[in-house]
């Protein structure tokens, strides 16, 4: 009974944190603190509003407990200092920190955006341990008895033995005619997903800037983890060159250079027809940037690019323009103008980090 309670209580303290969670998932997005809070499969969140539990003790009707000689404000024994000191009047800040697997907060940003479930198009070969029982075998728990081929080997066994009646048919198997269902494993196709994030590190692209793509490819990892059981991600930087880079490359890069954004749809489409063909990925290319450009003419080679070549090889293609103070903006005016109406091309205009929720909800609002 009491391991029932406190499961209880455990399924009540989830629900608790599951809904302060929702309540300050806009604040914790803007801030991006959960970035640096995330381990493997988990993220750590603050929960100040949560009290944490203590003793109340009651009124001592007996007086003290003390007991033997000394003064207040006398140490005791082995302490240093002379037992004075200034009282404090500011009450204690207590913050507790609880670990909320990735997936569940997958499913906090899907519920709250509304997201519905992606439709995979891609497949690829993953050993999977799901499968059928078709299997027998000689050992096993009692919850996989076979009791049909048990029962057989029984039989077999006593009319071999010459110890079965027929006038009395009872069989009693005995550990040696046990046999058990076994787990057959199998190649099972599994959608698999490649994001390909695209950042603009010229010279307009400042740290703030940066750092609301950083903020936002998080949660687009966190939700499409949840989608896909295998996910892989690549890094492209790009000023009038564009470079594949790791990780930490990508959301540190400082900024420099001219702009020329068609060399990172074309080393985009590179690692498209390299890694990640179409028949076997979902593939989602994401590029951000502050809308400049360095030529009307590399705009009309990156509408081409994209129309030709890679759209057709993936689900969505996303454009997120991050707000600067050296950005014209351009280059959202063009995609839309080319794109009106393709579904595939999803634009976004980010003015701060409170747009990073809505940008979102407008990428992967579609389920695609």
């Amino acid at each position: 009974m009491a391991v029932r309670r406190i499961d209880q209580d455990h399924t009540r303290f989830r629900q608790i944190v599951r809904s302060k969670i929702k309540q300050n998932l806009r604040k914790f997005v803007s801030s991006g603190e959960l970035i640096g809070k995330q381990g493997d499969k988990v993220v750590s969140i603050p929960m100040p509003q949560i009290q944490l539990p203590r003793f109340r003790y009651g009124e001592n009707q007996n007086g003290g407990v003390g007991q033997g000689e000394g003064e207040p404000g006398q140490p005791a024994p082995g302490q240093d200092g002379d037992g004075q000191g200034q009282a404090g009047e500011e009450p204690g800040k207590h913050a507790l920190e609880v670990e909320v697997p990735l997936e569940d907060l997958a499913k906090i940003l899907g519920e709250e955006l509304e997201l519905p479930s992606i439709e995979p198009r891609g497949n690829k070969q993953i050993r999977t341990d799901a499968g059928r029982y078709t299997g027998i075998r000689r050992s096993g728990p009692q919850s996989l008895r076979h009791w049909k081929r048990t029962f057989r080997e029984a039989l077999k066994r006593q009319i071999a033995s010459g110890t079965y009646d027929p006038a009395n048919p009872r069989v009693v198997p005995i550990r040696e005619d046990m046999r058990f269902r076994s787990l057959q494993t199998r190649q099972s196709p599994q959608a698999s997903a490649a994001v390909i994030y695209m950042m603009d590190v010229s010279g307009s692209m400042g740290r703030e800037q940066k750092e609301v793509v950083r903020i936002e490819a998080f949660w687009i990892d966190a939700w499409l983890r949840h989608q896909y059981k295998n996910l892989e991600v690549s890094y492209i930087v790009h000023d009038a060159a564009a470079h594949v880079v790791d990780q930490h490359t990508f959301f540190h890069l400082r900024e420099s250079g001219g702009t020329k954004i068609s060399s990172a749809y074309e080393l985009c489409l590179q690692l498209m027809r390299d890694k990640y063909p179409a028949s076997e990925w979902n593939v989602y290319p994401f590029h951000f940037s502050d809308g400049d450009n360095w030529s009307s003419r590399d705009t009309e080679h990156c509408v081409q690019l994209l129309r030709d070549s890679v759209l057709p090889a993936c689900n969505q293609f996303c454009y997120g323009q991050v707000k600067s103070a050296y950005g014209s903006g351009q280059f959202k005016k063009d995609l839309d103008e080319a794109f009106r109406g393709d579904e595939k091309v999803v634009t976004s205009d980010i003015q701060d980090r409170d747009g990073i929720l809505p940008s979102i909800k407008s990428f992967l609002g579609k389920g695609r």
